[in-house]
């Protein structure tokens, strides 16, 4: 980088420099000396990170540093974070996961330990909107990871407005055995095998996915409790098949409905005792909602551990119209890679983790027939929460019934929408049940550009190259245009 276009920073110990971009910008970030990390994920020195898509991000040092970076958008150092807090939960969690280690090896056990639990940590992070649950999550999965001890916790995303490893819409679990890097709202818990070439690095991430179809919790609430349900059934059997992973727990990061607003209180508290039940949870972590906390405290206080965490000052407050846009860069990014054009000047930097160039995809565009794929939607298309009905009426139709759809139709809607693409029935059924396709996990996802009903085919496009991997698809509400 040129002087002219870099600005160096000098770090403090224990302190942070904040950035925020505006849109279309890219910033380049380079460690200079010290020791510095990005929500928990250690920066290696002399090494270019970029960042793009309104990128919100900070740079936390313990023991001071120096970084340089061009083009910097709105950006300031602060003296106030809450790492020390952070740091300490860690190490609490850090020794729920020895005591469990040691209980599962039969080691010898401390005196302050015996009347201590000894499970491994399995912790649901709460908060409001523009908390910081997210940046939570990374960074006591990234402390878990670089201890050394060889942990591998699932982490876990039922916020289906956020998307994750693949595209909004779902939720997912992964296990983490390398530190999750951010370069972008787009990947906001790294990169998974399921949208990137198999040479990388991150691709270690193969993430478990279920598809809900919404961004909102209160369009069906029913059929997310029963996904998060399933996923849960997955995690516990991973778990129960390989007790070394499981001392290592997880951590799962929920919407911002669940700790507050407009909907119905009982559809509320349902989804977190399904998170509770599904995953087995016995840490509840409440981000800065003192309301909440003593909700959880007086619901959960005497079963489990609820703390309330301070909220970072960092945290942007995020509107609407800018959470459209992410998921808009999600479903891009999804089929044609993350690329970041790099300020100028760079020539060689690293995107979450990976060499920029290395993190384009090339899209397969084909048409397939109308009877080469069954597409389903759950429930009716517009269904008002159960709320909404007249007192004593019934809904005739289940939120959770699945509707196959007439292709051939003028109204089915389907042009440019998102399909998740569903994993096989499972063979050992004797006998297929109504609702059977909610209970399938997903392996992809692809959009409808074309429809041609006089010839009853369609055109696709999907990131895999050749045929279409699966014959069952549900549609839900997102539409993506190239």
């Amino acid at each position: 980088m040129s002087e002219a276009e870099t600005k160096d920073w000098v770090l403090e110990p224990e302190t942070e420099y904040r950035f925020e971009l505006d849109p279309g910008s890219s910033l380049a970030i380079k460690l200079i000396r010290g020791n510095a990390e990005l929500f928990g994920a250690e920066l290696a020195e002399g090494k270019t990170y970029l960042f793009a898509f309104e990128c919100k991000a900070a740079i936390f040092t313990w023991q001071g540093c120096t970084i340089e970076m061009s083009r910097p958008s709105t950006e300031y150092v602060s003296e106030e974070t809450p790492m020390t807090a952070y740091a300490n939960l860690h190490m609490a969690l850090e020794q729920m996961r020895v005591r469990a280690l040691r209980a599962l090896h039969g080691s010898p056990i401390s005196d302050d330990d015996h009347n201590a639990n000894t499970e491994p940590p399995r912790v649901l992070i709460l908060g409001p909107e523009n908390s910081g649950k997210t940046t939570i999550c990374k960074i006591l999965t990234n402390y878990a990871v670089r201890v050394g001890q060889g942990w591998s916790p699932i982490l876990v995303n039922v916020d289906p407005s956020e998307g994750a490893w693949t595209v909004p819409g779902t939720i997912s679990a992964a296990v983490v055995s390398s530190p999750l890097v951010t370069a972008s709202p787009v990947s906001p818990l790294g990169s998974s095998a399921t949208s990137a070439s198999t040479v990388l690095a991150s691709n270690a991430l193969t993430p478990l996915v279920y598809w809900y179809g919404h961004s909102d919790t209160k369009r069906n609430p029913l059929l997310l409790d029963r996904l998060i349900r399933n996923l849960g059934e997955c995690v516990a059997e991973k778990h129960d098949n390989d007790p070394e992973a499981r001392a290592s727990g997880l951590l799962v990061d929920t919407p911002s409905s669940l700790a507050s607003g407009t909907g119905s209180a009982d559809n509320r508290h349902s989804l977190i005792k399904a998170c509770i039940d599904a995953f087995r949870i016995n840490v509840i972590l409440v981000v800065g909602h003192e309301k909440l906390n003593v909700e959880m405290q007086r619901s959960y206080g005497g079963q489990l551990v609820v703390v309330k965490i301070p909220k970072s000052g960092g945290v942007v407050e995020l509107d609407q119209s800018h959470r459209e846009r992410v998921q808009n860069f999600q479903l891009h990014a999804y089929m044609y890679g993350q690329k970041i054009d790099p300020p100028p000047s760079i020539t060689s930097a690293i995107v979450a983790g990976e060499v920029a160039t290395d993190l384009v995809l090339s899209p397969s565009s084909s048409v397939i027939k109308f009877g080469d794929i069954t597409i389903y939607r759950i429930g009716e298309e517009n269904m008002a929460p159960s709320s909404a009905l007249p007192i004593g009426a019934t809904r005739i139709l289940s939120e959770m019934q699945p509707i196959a759809l007439d292709l051939a139709s003028l109204g089915s809607g389907l042009l440019n929408r998102v399909l998740a693409v569903l994993s096989p029935f499972n063979a050992d059924e004797n006998e297929r049940y109504d609702e059977e396709i909610l209970d399938l996990s997903v392996t992809g996802f692809l959009v409808i550009t074309n429809l041609d009903i006089p010839n009853k085919k369609m055109t696709i496009l999907s990131p895999n190259q050749g045929g279409l991997i699966g014959k069952t698809a549900i549609v839900g509400s997102f539409e993506w245009r190239e």
